[in-house]
């Protein structure tokens, strides 16, 4: 795990790494506050972990934003190197793709644990609260 977090590059992946902490943070704890609320307007907890979910769709398009700004960086690299004459390895191209993949993957990997969270902790909520 921490050779994929170096290879996908420490900045984002770390970034991606603190939305993933803070997206579960923001779910369970406003599922729990939500649980054992005895205030009358209960819809707001619900909408407050709906907000959860935004937070892991922005975590996916900051994965995303990782692979473009890796694949630029790729892309210039190579531009570079051919300019002196020097031919580039398809394997080389191929393993630079799978490099840059790193991030979006962990950021969708981050989006589905935030809907997964979002579906059990509102499913969970409206049943207590019965809400329809």
């Amino acid at each position: 795990m921490k050779d994929l977090f170096i290879k996908g590059g420490p900045t984002f992946m770390g970034i991606l790494t603190i939305l993933l902490i803070i997206t579960t943070a923001w779910i369970i704890y406003h599922f729990v506050v939500g649980y054992n609320s005895k205030q009358a307007n209960q819809e707001k907890f619900i909408r407050r972990i709906e907000y959860g979910k935004s937070m892991g769709l922005f975590a996916l398009v900051t994965g995303i934003c990782g692979q473009m700004i890796g694949l630029s960086g790729m892309f210039h690299s190579i531009e570079e190197v051919v300019k002196n004459g020097i031919e580039i390895n398809t394997a080389l191209v191929f393993g630079g793709i799978k490099v840059t993949m790193i991030c979006t993957i962990y950021g969708i990997l981050i989006y589905l644990l935030s809907l997964v969270l979002w579906f059990v902790s509102s499913l969970i909520l409206e049943k207590k609260l019965h809400i329809k």
